[in-house]
């Protein structure tokens, strides 16, 4: 591939939306960096991800030779079996024969760093250094329930479960990580129906590429897991998706570029052309033009080994949710770049809602020092400085503002506490 050079003050002009940010970028990309940088310490690093369509611009940036054109030619991008084998893997590092980093669930990075799902409770340093995606992640339930009524209103099972419970059966209900995204999404849309998910199910722990097998041979009444794999249980007729996560906090954010701090601190300049390849590779994920072609590579056998099928229509924002349902949802689609940036770019005020929600079910402590975390782990001052090297220059801070869910609660990451005064189902400790 090779590139032009854009005109930057047209460039900039026209970063104003999405669309005019993709269209850039196919002037763009494919060939020369924008913008020299340091010679990067290293030529490369191993970057672990999941099977799910928000890795793809990790996938991508190797693929179209991005990470060899900013001087990494030699990372590596390796498929983990759960996001366990991730935090295992972390924890040894690449030299040991683990990762330096990769795609994340966000709360990870948090989890990682204060030890608390490491073993002996030892914090593994961590960084998130650029948000993946936002949104498109569902909710999926068993074909069992599809006479229920439930939708993003989840309370038309609180009365199917309690039903169960008082008959003594377990209300198997899966995530893919205890205090990951996955985790909390099911937590808040049980919650906001009345249906208290420390007492009332039975949370367990599923590795994405199993949640449909396990659905099928019935071990689960409901999971919340990323895409391809509501959709696969669809199209095979298990299931079908009660809500997509977007519906529940519009354009939230997902999945991360998290790195171990000490690859991060040894070597800054590695860093930047990583995060430089990753950026131009999540701008042309977001491109409409690209995402066929994107569909056909994530899909294939050394990547997730799922039918373009099951991935390229969610990808567009087509949704069929099942039970006769079908939708054209671009505004649930899955977002990689965002006007200017905004998507990827780490709002520090995302990770203090992470950081809060996390404390609302019992995994921090409520007297943790949520900004000192925040501040430790979150670096978007190197987003800025990478974006900078692209030529973009978006201005961004610290805050996205206040954001509303779809129950009516609203988060002011300035107030955090008040939030979790809103919420009557809590487990905090």
């Amino acid at each position: 591939m090779t590139l032009i050079q854009p005109n930057r003050r047209s460039f900039l002009k026209s970063a104003v939306s999405v669309a005019a940010t993709a269209a850039a970028a196919r002037l763009a990309l494919p060939g020369g960096a924008w913008a020299a940088t340091a010679t990067p310490e290293v030529t490369g690093c191993t970057l672990g991800y999941i099977a799910l369509t928000d890795s793809a611009p990790l996938i991508i940036a190797l693929e179209k030779g991005l990470f060899a054109k900013h001087g990494m030619p030699d990372v590596k991008v390796e498929k983990q079996a759960s996001w366990g084998a991730t935090r295992d893997n972390m924890a040894l590092g690449a030299a040991s024969g683990g990762i330096d980093g990769g795609h994340i669930l966000r709360p990870k990075v948090h989890l990682y760093s204060t030890g608390k799902v490491m073993q002996n409770n030892q914090p593994l340093p961590m960084y998130t250094l650029l948000n993946l995606n936002e949104d498109a992640q569902g909710i999926s339930v068993s074909q069992a329930y599809a006479d229920t009524g439930v939708g993003v209103d989840s309370s038309p099972l609180r009365e199917v479960f309690a039903a169960k419970r008082a008959a003594g059966q377990e209300i198997p209900v899966a995530m893919t990580f205890p205090g990951g995204t996955h985790d909390l999404w099911m937590r808040y849309w049980l919650a906001a129906g009345g249906i208290d998910p420390t007492k009332d199910v039975d949370l367990i722990v599923v590795p994405p590429p199993q949640m449909v097998a396990n659905m099928k041979v019935g071990n689960m009444e409901a999971f919340c897991v990323g895409e391809p794999w509501n959709e696969q249980l669809v199209n095979q007729g298990i299931g079908f998706t009660a809500t997509t996560t977007g519906e529940i906090w519009s354009k939230h954010p997902e999945k991360v570029l998290g790195m171990r701090a000490q690859w991060v601190d040894d070597n800054p300049n590695a860093t930047l052309a990583l995060m430089m390849a990753v950026m131009e590779a999540q701008i042309w994920c977001d491109d409409a033009a690209n995402k066929d072609e994107m569909a056909e590579i994530i899909g294939r056998r050394q990547w997730y080994n799922v039918p373009v099928a099951d991935i390229v229509t969610r990808l567009k924002g087509q949704i069929n949710f099942g039970n006769g349902r079908v939708e054209s949802r671009p505004d649930l689609a899955m977002k990689f770049w965002g006007a200017d940036g905004a998507t990827s770019y780490p709002w520090k005020s995302l990770d203090t809602w992470f950081v809060t929600e996390n404390k609302r079910w019992g995994a921090f402590a409520g007297d943790l020092d949520t900004r000192a975390l925040v501040d430790a782990t979150n670096r978007s001052d190197l987003w800025l400085a990478a974006a900078k090297g692209l030529g973009l220059e978006p201005g961004f801070a610290d805050s996205r503002g206040v954001e509303t869910f779809f129950d009516g609660k609203i988060f002011d990451p300035a107030n955090p506490e008040a939030y979790l005064d809103s919420q009557s189902i809590k487990a905090m400790v």
